[in-house]
């Protein structure tokens, strides 16, 4: 079922990239020198569809790349968390493995 629903959107999404890729494939220059407009000197002629495709998959891993950075304090919490819950359950453990059990009192049940 999951993945009849993951089909379902990434299907239509690749469909409408396909579409896009096939429609705007004519060649745009793209110039990498902001100082000469009249003679750059690093121009690159590049279809439309790569240029448009390629500055959001950027945008992707610039967006996923800022979103990982400002969790870390949150990753860092669940880390420092994961360690001190692993330090009790061992100091539990070593604490029920010291007391011995006819120490500990009966429950006994009262007549009344």
């Amino acid at each position: 079922m999951k993945t009849f629903f993951k089909a379902l959107i990434l299907v239509p999404i690749a469909l409408a990239i396909v579409l896009f890729s096939v429609a705007n494939r004519g060649a745009v220059q793209v110039s990498l020198d902001p100082i000469s407009r009249d003679a750059p000197q690093l121009v690159y002629s590049l279809p439309l569809f790569a240029v448009v495709l390629g500055s959001i998959a950027i945008g992707v891993l610039i967006g996923g790349l800022a979103s990982w950075i400002a969790q870390g304090k949150h990753r860092k919490a669940a880390r420092r968390s994961r360690r001190e819950v692993e330090a009790l359950r061992s100091e539990t453990q070593s604490l029920r493995a010291a007391v011995p059990d006819s120490a500990l009192p009966a429950l006994t049940r009262g007549n009344g």
